[in-house]
């Protein structure tokens, strides 16, 4: 991960430095809770993907 130690402190300096699991009765719960608990993460600089799950979510709800 891009971490670093500043002055005794953990930093990002830049990259991906962390992820997120979250589980669910289905899929669709499994993603709505990451998005609630990326919710609770804040840091300067911080992005993070809007697509979670979403190709998975495709072929689940794709007409058959």
């Amino acid at each position: 991960a891009a971490t670093a130690m500043r002055d005794g402190k953990l930093v990002s300096v830049g990259g991906r430095v962390l992820g997120v699991t979250a589980l669910g009765s289905n899929l669709d719960a499994a993603v709505q809770r990451a998005y609630e608990a990326i919710s609770k993460i804040r840091f300067e600089g911080m992005t993070y993907r809007k697509d979670i799950g979403q190709r998975a979510l495709a072929k689940l709800h794709a007409p058959r």
